[in-house]
């Protein structure tokens, strides 16, 4: 080691000794066993104990530790590849951190410079168990306070502890289970326990109790107390006392030793601590998700919550700040005024009058269910909420509207109840318009509703459109991911509007419609939806509210459009295909797709990968396409339903039988009967639009549509169209099928020849010189 090295290790040196109350600062090896354990084969040249400049370890803290490496010269900061373990300071103290990151979360800091002047720092977190890491903080060594309170509030920590909580949940859950406490108590327990841990004379003497009946007593007693002092009115606490009643009477957690402390002792250790470092995050309606696993439907228990990145989202879109009155007329547990507090407390900027204001004056809602209403107050008590401003009762009450009223609402948020029974239930634009006329002339409201509301253009749907446009600006609508409501066990797909309150809709207004359909989220066994790539957090949620805010056009994400109340709300019917995307790729695959087909149909003994040619092969230049409707090209029409059963009667043999699937080209079987004629492009009109080319003769089951070309059709024709019209599918869902009608307005992209009509010899020509094609 260099004395100019050493340089360096000093000033790290005298930065963390100033804090040796609160750490314990070592120097190339750990007395702690486990540490030593776990750089035993750290070394940077790849066998031996792993050396590093320091390691910090917390006396109060023992999950997190930092490692340090350092490097006189700036220049040997950091590698293009991070593997030059000996001669960088940033990739030794990511290979020593990797090793750790085994039992601990660690922060790897690189330092580099032999002056404070020219000190150069990067930091990099990996937590425990994960692969990578992370840069975090700035370009300056911190106290050691100031790199735990970033650790512990990161957002790679929030996940980690999040998955960590959704584990422990569905854990609860099953003991719950095995204790026969019903679906809809488990979150009344769970809100219980949590109020009653704020008080620190339970919490400290809540295990002295031996007798369930006893502690059940005591945990109701504490948390009607802890109501009453926040002032809660009488009919509000009579409520809550009602629902709480079942503790005190329920078998397992009154009668049988030990379960209820049990329980206490569980969400003491695994989610009090966490809603006090994560703050203001919908906690009850998430666990609430999960307690609602076991039962038949969510709808049945009354409930469909919003996933927390898109009621962040909204608050976002309704531009919620500090001075922001927030009204949600569909409380549910919350979470929109959950996320709307929260946003308003970090617009407050530390300013406590106001936040105390913001908690007591500025969050109203209103909740018709009983135990759900419990659930709303105990979540906004939970937070801090002293006043719980949420009425029990019907937002259509009018003395309800005029209380509301008083407290003039700037912003409303909503995911109302969705239609079970179309001719009994109240309809969501019902709710929609409530939320309007209680909001001051300006206001923002946005609502999550299903996409079916925005598509219809006639009846009863088009009536409510036409009254909301009478009143109210239509601002935006997002279609929304189709299985956002997964971890609700809800099929249904949905959208975003936004609304600006008791301005009626300018004539010509052009409305942002947004296609986010993609939030970066994937399903996971036993965890649901989730954002495991960090996309949503890292990028989409940004990109989405960029293009909305500058209300920015993009081929498959966005466009502009004026709408009244008789068209389809929605991007998917007016968005541009983003025909730039199109490659050899997708015509490969299309082409490879119909040569098993036809293998597994017997149509061919054997499948070649070469081309037809492959001496000349055409490149594709979308720019010079031209777009053309889709009844230019092509006579639009249903085919004849073909039952199965009366199929089976006729036997196997050689017509296919084409069913709304998206695999085998649509096709499940051969019969020895047909209905229709090949060399057609056949469209699923039930589920998502998929498209096929036909040359057979065939069979059809129900929502079957077919395209019968107007020009000649072959072959190679039929699988580029297929192709090309599969591109389109991000039009249609279970929401919005693939009619006739909506084929009829239909347009694609293709290549031209010099009169500006669909160039077919090119087409064919293109196919021939892609892999596969020497099948055909």
């Amino acid at each position: 080691m260099s004395l100019n090295e050493r340089k360096t290790e000093q000033i790290v040196r005298k930065h963390f000794e100033k804090f040796a109350d609160n750490i314990i600062l070592e120097e190339q090896k750990s007395d702690n066993p486990k540490i030593q354990k776990l750089l035993a084969t750290a070394s940077k040249n790849g066998a031996g104990i792993g050396l590093p400049d320091f390691i910090v370890q917390y006396k109060n803290n023992p999950q997190f530790i930092i490692v340090i490496e350092c490097k006189s010269d700036t220049n040997k900061h950091e590698s293009s590849t991070r593997d030059q373990y000996k001669n960088y300071a940033v990739d030794g103290a990511i290979l020593y951190a990797s090793y750790l990151a085994k039992d601990y979360d660690v922060l790897a800091i690189a330092v580099g410079g032999q002056t404070i002047h020219e000190l150069k720092v990067s930091h990099f977190l990996q937590l425990k168990s994960e692969i990578q890491s992370v840069s975090l903080f700035g370009e300056k060594l911190l106290p050691p306070d100031d790199y735990y309170n970033g650790y512990i509030k990161s957002p790679e920590k929030f996940r980690q502890d999040y998955h960590k909580l959704l584990d422990f949940s569905q854990e609860l859950n099953e003991k719950l289970h095995s204790e026969k406490i019903v679906e809809s108590d488990r979150g009344l327990l769970l809100s219980c326990i949590l109020i009653a841990l704020e008080n620190k004379a339970f919490l400290k003497s809540y295990s002295t109790y031996e007798k369930p009946k006893q502690l059940a007593d005591y945990l109701i007693t504490t948390v009607q107390n802890e109501f009453q002092n926040a002032n809660i009115d009488a009919d509000k606490l009579e409520i809550l006392k009602n629902r709480f009643a079942f503790i005190r009477t329920d078998t397992s957690l009154s009668k049988k030793d030990k379960i209820l402390r049990t329980f206490i002792d569980d969400i003491n250790k695994n989610i009090k601590d966490f809603i006090q470092t994560h703050k203001y995050i919908d906690i009850l309606g998430q666990l609430y998700i999960e307690f609602l696993r076991y039962a038949n439907s969510d709808k049945g228990l009354g409930i469909v919550l919003t996933p927390p990145h898109i009621t962040d989202f909204m608050v976002k879109l309704v531009e919620v700040n500090k001075d922001s009155i927030v009204y949600d007329n569909c409380t549910g547990t919350g979470g929109f005024l959950v996320s709307a507090m929260k946003q308003m407390i970090v617009d407050a900027k530390g300013d406590t009058a106001k936040i105390k204001q913001i908690k007591q004056e500025q969050i109203i809602g209103v909740e018709y269910q009983a135990h759900i209403f419990a659930l709303a107050c105990s979540n906004m008590f939970i937070h801090q909420d002293g006043k719980t401003n949420i009425f029990n009762g019907s937002c259509f009450d009018q003395k309800i509207i005029e209380q509301i009223k008083a407290i003039h609402p700037t912003v409303g948020l909503l995911n109302p109840p969705y239609k079970g029974n179309k001719k009994t239930d109240t309809d969501e634009y019902e709710f929609i318009l409530n939320n309007l006329e209680c909001l001051e002339q300006g206001g923002r409201c946005a609502a999550i509703i299903p996409m079916q509301e925005a598509l219809a253009t006639s009846g009863k749907i088009y009536d409510y459109k036409n009254k909301i446009l009478k009143s109210h600006t239509l601002e935006a609508v997002f279609s929304m991911p189709n299985e956002l409501f997964f971890n609700s066990k809800v099929n249904v797909v949905s959208c975003i509007m936004v609304f600006t309150a008791k301005r009626p809709h300018p004539k010509n207004k052009k409305v942002f419609l947004g296609y986010y359909k993609d939030d970066g989220f994937i399903k996971q066994k036993n965890k649901g939806r989730i954002d495991f790539f960090h996309k949503f957090e890292s990028e989409i949620n940004e990109l989405w509210f960029t293009h909305f805010l500058n209300r920015q056009e993009k081929p498959g994400l966005s466009v502009n459009k004026i709408l009244n109340a008789n068209d389809e709300w929605c991007a998917e019917a007016y968005m541009e295909t983003d025909y730039s995307a199109i490659n050899n790729a997708n015509f490969e695959d299309t082409i490879l797709n119909y040569v098993i087909f036809l293998l597994a149909g017997k149509k061919i003994k054997d499948v070649v990968y070469k081309p037809v040619n492959s001496r000349h092969r055409q490149q594709l230049d979308v720019t010079k396409w031209k777009e053309f409707y889709l009844k230019e090209l092509f006579d639009i029409t249903g085919s004849k339903t073909t039952p199965k059963a009366e199929l089976e009667e006729f036997g196997n043999g050689d017509y296919p039988y084409v069913t709304t699937q998206a695999t085998n080209n649509g096709v499940e079987k051969f019969y020895n009967y047909k209905t229709e004629k090949g060399n057609v492009i056949t469209i699923d009109s039930a589920v998502m639009g998929y498209c096929a080319y036909q040359e057979f003769d065939f069979s059809a089951s129900d929502h079957v549509e077919k395209l019968i070309p107007k020009f000649t059709m072959d072959r190679l024709i039929g699988l580029f169209l297929a192709t090309i019209l599969n591109q389109e599918q991000y039009r249609y869902n279970y929401g919005r099928k693939a009619s006739q009608t909506r084929l009829e307005t239909g347009k694609i992209k293709l290549p031209v020849k010099s009169d500006n009509k669909p160039d077919w010899e090119f087409i064919k020509n293109y196919i021939n010189t892609l892999p596969y094609s020497a099948n055909l």
